[in-house]
Order: C-alpha cells, then structure tokens, then sequence
C-alpha cells in the first residue's frame, strides 16, 4: 500500500475555490482502480495549543493506493489533468509527500 499526504496551499482567499474543484473530481478518482482512500482535510477547530495548524489557506489531500502503479495511473489520469488546469493559478504552493507503510 501507499500513502500519499499533499499539502495544498491556495493563493490567499482561494481555498474554497480550489475545494469545490476538488470535491468536484473525488468521484472520478473513487471509481479509479486501486483507489482506497482520497479525500481533503482542513485544520480542527478548537484542539488547543498542542496543534501546528495550517492555516486558512491550505488544505491536505490524504490519499491511500493499492500500489505506486495505482498511483502513476492516477496521476496521469484525465480527470486529473482537467482538474490541474483548473486550480493551477489558484495555488501557491503543493507539496507531495510519497510514503510506504513502516
């Protein structure tokens, strides 16, 4: 299995813009072969001082695939594609981190 922990962060103001294009394409990749988990995750309201949040302008995609395979084919996917041009002058800063189970 493999983990995937994107963190996007939108140009300021333009998270729920770029979350509704989001949410948008998530059953694209749900029905995608060896998808297990995809979905966005925002800062918890109210955890206290032992948080380190975000912020308001960013959001992190967790994700879950059978394989590295899975996740090329997801990548390469057209539906994902549409959705990069859609979103990318909405965001400043993404950064993927690509994880094995330990």
């Amino acid at each position: 299995m493999i983990h995937v922990v994107a963190i996007i962060t939108a140009k300021p103001g333009k998270r729920a813009e770029i979350l509704e294009h989001f949410k948008a394409n998530v059953p694209a990749v749900h029905a995608e072969a060896g998808c297990i988990e995809y979905g966005p995750a925002v800062d918890a309201a109210g955890v206290g001082p032992f948080q380190t949040p975000f912020g308001a302008d960013t959001f992190l995609v967790i994700e879950k695939w059978e394989s590295l395979e899975h996740l090329a084919a997801h990548a390469a996917a057209p539906h994902m594609k549409a959705y990069a041009a859609k979103t990318k002058d909405l965001i400043a800063n993404r950064v993927i981190h690509v994880l094995s189970p330990a």
